[in-house]
């Protein structure tokens, strides 16, 4: 997800992003260890949508 995209979510829909990005990061987790990871790099990147949509709901309970 691009930080454009991100930047067009409502607060429920940064929530729900979240909640199935949790899940994803979840079933990587027990491919890895399974060794059926097809591509390594969705992990991190996962990690690091996850963050960029709790920033974005920071941001948005400050404002």
């Amino acid at each position: 997800m691009k930080k454009q995209e991100i930047k067009k979510l409502t607060k429920d829909e940064v929530l729900k992003n979240i909640d199935k990005l949790k899940k994803d990061l979840f079933n990587f987790r027990f491919q890895k260890i399974n060794s059926q990871v097809t591509n390594p790099a969705k992990i991190s990147e996962t990690k690091k949508t996850i963050a960029r949509l709790k920033t974005k709901l920071k941001g948005t309970l400050n404002a």
